[in-house]
């Protein structure tokens, strides 16, 4: 396995982590910023999100640069994208800083694109993710970032931004959804 897919695999490994350091009631008090609270294990907890998220742009760049593109890495690279903002998003459900229908969209748009992946690669092809696919990655990156830290970046000048990436997210999410089938029709038209 080469370095890029084992950078991967350390992403997918952080999910665990992240989880129960969101998840979990740790007694390590809470920051406060103006009137938003942050608890120190959500801080830590988004400081782990945004570590794995960053691994994401440094294995494509490494693959990249050292011709390192493998099929397993065009397959586990999107996989731990999508592991790892569904996990987020799920989180942020729970701790009522996302609305559940949009995860809906979000998360569903992600089964269809994996079991698409599934029946093009049942047929002889990998997809790698093109360039609305990592758009839609990263602003969902962004969106659940700022979302983790519940806007406290923008709350002194009282700027929604965290809602506004959300929903910037989910419009790249559909898009991209809706261009990955389009741009792969021949699958269903050619099925038996």
């Amino acid at each position: 396995m080469n370095l890029p897919n084992k950078i991967t695999i350390s992403r997918i490994l952080l999910i665990p982590i992240f989880v129960i350091i969101m998840v979990i009631d740790w007694p390590w008090g809470v920051l406060t910023f103006g009137d938003i609270e942050l608890s120190v294990s959500q801080l830590i907890g988004t400081i782990i999100f945004v570590i794995a998220s960053t691994t994401d742009w440094i294995d494509g760049y490494y693959a990249r640069k050292h011709n390192l593109v493998t099929n397993l890495g065009k397959f586990l690279d999107p996989l731990a994208d999508k592991l790892l903002v569904s996990s987020a998003l799920l989180i942020l459900i729970e701790m009522q800083l996302a609305p559940s229908w949009i995860v809906i969209i979000i998360i569903s748009r992600e089964f269809a694109v994996t079991g698409l992946r599934l029946v093009l690669a049942g047929g002889g092809e990998v997809v790698a993710a093109n360039l609305l696919g990592k758009i839609k990655t990263w602003t969902q990156i962004i969106a659940v970032t700022a979302l983790l830290l519940n806007n406290v970046p923008f709350t002194y000048i009282d700027f929604p931004f965290a809602t506004i990436a959300l929903y910037v997210a989910t419009f790249f999410t559909i898009w991209s959804g809706w261009d990955y089938f389009a741009k792969n029709k021949h699958v269903f038209a050619n099925s038996k």
